[in-house]
């Protein structure tokens, strides 16, 4: 006797596909979970590990290895930095500073925004394959206020991207974060990260590059140079020229957040 084909229609055939689906939706989530994870281990752990203290003990070992194997010390910062910035750990100033410390000024910055953009762009793609593609969906889907925010920001995208770089007060993790959440696409969160992160890269990596003389006096790092008017002033004239687009597009009517 001939068995009835199973309908496309039939209920039965859709519970299945659902469990079958379920799966599927927690592994989507396993990396963020796993960042969430470690970053909170790391906060408790790492505290002292990654810091100046431990620099200034260990710069005469670094700066030897440095000149014999300057290859091998590109790239094992560059892992350490990415891996620093993809699993929010404690000490990305440390790191930021560290590669002026080593490479100098030019170099430094480069080597900094290479490994903070790349270690934003792994986090930011575990969060919007999870997390962030559900919540995405649901906005496209939504009606109301919830649309019309979701239209304002693309409309604002690379203006508010840049903003999230360039504002001091917003914590990196945040800035890696929110973007995926309310799906921001992959190609401008790249390339606004790049660029929006260089001012910031360039005085870090400045301090970095004084910072023997630091040491050498038994001194700590002051990293509040970031607020320093000659300092900020720069960097708040460029927040508010990416600020402006979004401002004029608000006052014709554009925007509806």
């Amino acid at each position: 006797m001939r068995s009835k084909p199973i309908s496309r229609d039939d209920p039965g055939a859709k519970s299945n596909d659902n469990r079958d689906d379920k799966p599927k939706g927690v592994l989507r989530h396993l990396p963020l979970i796993g960042i969430a994870v470690v970053a909170g281990v790391g906060a408790l752990t790492l505290q002292d590990v990654l810091s100046f203290d431990t620099l200034r003990d260990n710069r005469e070992a670094l700066l030897a290895y440095r000149d014999q194997h300057f290859g091998a010390m590109i790239l094992g910062f560059l892992a350490l930095y990415i891996a620093i910035v993809a699993l929010s750990l404690p000490g990305a100033a440390v790191a930021s500073v560290t590669g002026g410390f080593l490479f100098g000024l030019g170099a430094g910055v480069a080597l900094n925004v290479v490994a903070a953009t790349l270690g934003a762009m792994a986090i930011f793609l575990a969060a919007r394959w999870g997390l962030g593609a559900m919540l995405a969906a649901k906005m496209k889907t939504g009606q109301g206020r919830i649309r019309h925010v979701q239209q304002a920001l693309q409309e604002t995208e690379i203006e508010v991207l840049l903003l999230l770089r360039l504002v001091p007060a917003v914590p990196f993790f945040v800035a890696n974060l929110l973007p995926a959440l309310v799906g921001v696409g992959a190609w401008n969160f790249f390339w606004t990260t790049a660029v929006g992160i260089v001012p910031g890269a360039l005085v870090f990596t400045w301090i970095g590059v004084g910072l023997g003389d630091v040491f050498d006096r038994g001194e700590t790092p002051d990293l509040t140079l970031l607020w320093a008017p000659h300092v900020i002033g720069p960097i708040l004239g460029l927040c508010a020229l990416a600020a402006l687009p979004i401002l004029i597009k608000a006052l014709r009517g554009k925007s509806k957040v």
